[in-house]
């Protein structure tokens, strides 16, 4: 199996940022949730760099959170992991660079909120979206209970997260949930299109109106770590797991 990799390439001003992890369509395992942190230490201390692009290799944006890797023995275990999780998100939501997500393919459960946590997402016309999180018995997170009401509403959000539909890139853009639409194989230029207007553009008010659409993603955070600590340690989330992994349907009992 190979292992997970953060490429990185620059595009003048513009850093690309591209999560490649074949074995798992680019699940985002623990190895490149630090890398991307990572990357974006390096690129808010660069002052050559003034805005991001975040996309996946082999036509997947992200297939979700890697669940074999997903072994928590306690909630001050899960809790732990959410905390090292939240560092690079919180990098993206709060820190000075604008960030574009470039979206082939599917953006599933974490995924998802990896896109949501980008300030602009553009979308390839077959790209596919959806929460499932609720499937192994855990919640939404990375930040998607904060970010995703304020791009569709609560109610839409409920609906979202709550059912597991599959949101076809259009219907996506229709509600908000995607800013911009391309052409098949095309996000990836189109993100840079955009990131290169972004990078032209002064970075102070860009800086200064991400840290106000970011408030109360702090608290939002320490919750959300807290939650699903605790899930994580839950038979549902148990056997969630084990049916994932064994390709059956779960059977959740309420433990």
């Amino acid at each position: 199996m190979s292992e997970p990799r953060l490429q990185e390439a620059r595009d003048g001003a513009v850093l690309v940022l591209t999560m490649d992890y074949p074995a798992r369509r680019n699940a985002l395992a623990m190895p490149l949730r630090l890398a991307l942190e990572d990357a974006l230490e390096r690129a808010h201390a660069d002052s050559g760099v003034r805005a991001v692009v975040l996309t996946g290799a082999g036509g997947v944006f992200c297939s979700g959170g890697d669940i074999s890797g997903m072994d928590v023995k306690s909630a001050m275990d899960g809790r732990e992991r959410m905390r090292r999780t939240h560092r690079f998100l919180r990098l993206m939501a709060k820190g000075g660079l604008p960030i574009v997500a470039a979206v082939e393919g599917w953006c599933v459960g974490a995924g998802m909120s990896l896109a949501c946590a980008c300030d602009t997402i553009v979308a390839a016309e077959d790209a596919r979206f959806m929460a499932g999180f609720h499937k192994i018995g855990l919640m939404s997170d990375l930040g998607l209970p904060f970010f995703l009401p304020r791009r569709v509403g609560v109610g839409r959000a409920r609906r979202i997260l709550f059912y597991h539909e599959q949101i076809a890139a259009p219907e996506a853009e229709r509600i908000g949930l995607v800013d911009f639409l391309a052409p098949k194989d095309g996000a990836l230029a189109a993100a840079l299109e955009k990131a290169h207007f972004l990078a032209k553009e002064a970075p102070g008010p860009i800086r200064l109106t991400k840290q106000m659409l970011a408030e109360g993603l702090d608290e939002a955070l320490e919750q959300e770590k807290t939650y699903q600590g605790l899930l994580f340690t839950t038979a549902d989330f148990a056997e969630g797991r084990d049916a994932f992994l064994n390709k059956r349907t779960p059977e959740f009992k309420g433990g």
